[in-house]
């Protein structure tokens, strides 16, 4: 086997199509989206390089329109996850021992496959199965995937290229990075493809094997992801797919002796959970599991009293309400200086009267459908709740309807209490909850935004005043892993931004970057003395 030092392409962020009427994408996107609708597929799992399939099959039905069968699934057990893992560990000793750059070469090309022929296919499916806008839809499962891709195969290259600095004289110290002994557990949310492709790849790419485990609301993009694997050379058994329950999975997985690591993206309340399920059961591992997870968001932006409005306006609109709210970096708190509230209202007002709502073919839509019965019931449930309270006035939305979809207008209300419950809790939809505070209160206010939930993922503040940015920017610094001046707190751009939060978000370990991938490997240090001592004596030892 030839060798050498290899130098990886340069990456660069997969630049953003714009789908303008009359652009070549916006045709052939639609295109995609019309061949969806007009077929009907049956979605395998895929385990050891076979496609499984089961009798017990699950409907797919876009969010917003619920009267349409897209594809059935087709439901697996526990025996499945048992076949996944006998076939990721079967796939280990080859994968592990596979030339990096070959690892690297095979998401490379994942990456070129998805900026290119997979292109539309990716997107339509994310928008149809996750009712996604074409812009949105783009961002994610193409752009960000891609640059997951390209991205992580720069940090494994600087990763094998970190070595000890000194090499006394006669000796030679090198350092290795390992796979983890054993197989990852990958469990994926519903909100971004690139999420969903990231988390299994990213341990993958390091030469772990690993059991992919997606939520249900995104399994019919999921399966293009596995398809671009397949066709880029991804060996038979590396990511295995499964869709079984979780109490399923992790009744099999928790249990195993041979689960080494979790790269987890979902609730705080599963994550830990699924923290407690491995500490009772630490004993039963060959190693200390690595816990990898991003978890909710509570997200706040802080308007100062010198802020441009349009600035805050824009921020606060999108960053509120792009994908219905169902980001984890969403803004779904927002504290406003009470000098500039009456003009920043009227002009979020008339902003928000603008917006179309409606299904994803429909290009002119900014909102579309959330993404389940569960998820539009808990969100009209706090709608309802806000029009009822004589403390909170609803200032924009309100309505909602699951007639043909799971529709819910964008919602804005007003409380007096900083401690209103959908200030501190996450509801994940397009509901927006605003405070109005004492221009002479902004100190307090500051306190108020880092104490009043549990979590750490995004935050931002609006302001021209530099000294107040530099205030708000200490004074938050345990409140957000990812904190933005001047702009919304969403839009975590893979090479420039790495996303993460602490706190009750999760760990921090920064998808997009070099330390999460770092969490994939376990080092060993290598002494190799080029000139062995021959005598135990040392020369102190030696008569004066």
């Amino acid at each position: 086997m030839t060798k050498g030092f290899f130098n990886i392409p340069t990456p660069v962020n997969e630049p953003v199509l714009s789908y303008a009427p009359g652009s070549r994408e916006r045709s052939l996107l639609k295109e995609a989206i019309t061949a969806a609708y007009s077929s009907r597929i049956d979605i395998p799992m895929y385990i050891g390089g076979k496609e499984i399939r089961t009798d017990k099959k699950v409907e797919i039905r876009p969010p917003h329109n619920l009267q349409h069968v897209v594809a059935t699934y087709s439901q697996g057990d526990k025996s499945h996850v048992q076949l996944a893992i006998d076939a990721a560990l079967s796939a280990k000793e080859s994968w592990e021992a596979l030339a990096w750059e070959q690892r690297a070469a095979i998401f490379l090309k994942a990456a070129d496959l998805i900026a290119g022929p997979y292109r539309y296919k990716i997107n339509a499916a994310t928008m149809i199965g996750q009712s996604k806008n074409a812009y949105q839809a783009e961002i994610d499962s193409a752009c960000e995937l891609i640059d997951f891709l390209r991205f992580n195969v720069k940090y494994m290259a600087e990763i094998y290229a970190q070595q000890p600095p000194v090499s006394p004289s006669g000796s030679w110290n090198r350092l290795e990075q390992r796979p983890l002994e054993g197989f990852v557990f990958a469990l994926t949310p519903f909100n971004f493809t690139a999420i969903s492709g990231n988390l299994p790849a990213s341990a993958a790419l390091m030469g772990n094997v690993v059991v992919w485990k997606p939520s249900n609301a995104q399994i019919y993009a999921a399966r293009v992801i596995m398809e671009v694997f397949m066709e880029a050379g991804l060996p038979a058994g590396v990511i295995n797919l499964v869709y079984v329950s979780g109490p399923d999975a992790g009744e099999v997985i928790f249990n195993h002796p041979d689960f080494s690591g979790i790269h987890f993206t979902g609730s705080t309340s599963v994550f830990q959970d699924i923290w407690r399920t491995i500490g009772n059961n630490i004993h039963k591992y060959k190693s200390y599991p690595r816990i990898v997870g991003e978890t909710g968001g509570k997200d706040y932006i802080l308007v100062h009293q010198s802020a441009d409005l349009k600035v805050a306006n824009t921020a606060i609109i999108r960053g509120a309400f792009e994908y219905q709210g169902q980001k984890c970096s969403a803004a779904s708190r927002v504290y406003i200086a009470k000098s500039i509230w009456p003009e920043l209202k009227e002009m979020m007002q008339t902003e928000l009267s603008t917006f179309k709502i409606g299904p994803v073919e429909d290009f002119s839509n900014f909102i579309n459908a959330v993404i389940d019965e569960k998820s539009f019931e808990k969100l009209t449930k706090a709608i309802d709740a806000a029009k009822a309270d004589s403390n909170v006035e609803v200032i924009a939305g309100g309505n909602y309807d699951k007639s043909k979809g799971y529709f819910i207008e964008p919602t804005v209300v007003v409380t007096k209490d900083p401690n209103y419950v959908t200030m501190c809790e996450e509801l994940f939809g397009p509901f927006l909850t605003i405070y109005i505070y004492d221009d002479n209160e902004f100190d307090t206010i500051l306190s108020t935004i880092d104490k009043t939930s549990i979590y750490a993922l995004t935050g931002a503040v609006i302001a021209n005043d530099r000294y107040i940015i530099e205030k708000a920017t200490y004074a938050l610094r345990n409140s957000a892993g990812n904190f933005y001046i001047n702009d919304k707190c969403t839009g975590a751009v893979v090479g420039q931004q790495p996303f993460g939060g602490a706190r009750g978000s999760g760990t921090n370990d920064k998808a997009g970057s070099m330390i999460n991938l770092l969490r994939w490997v376990s080092p060993r240090t290598i002494k190799e003395t080029l000139s062995p001592a021959k005598d135990y004596r040392y020369p102190f030892h030696e008569e004066d």
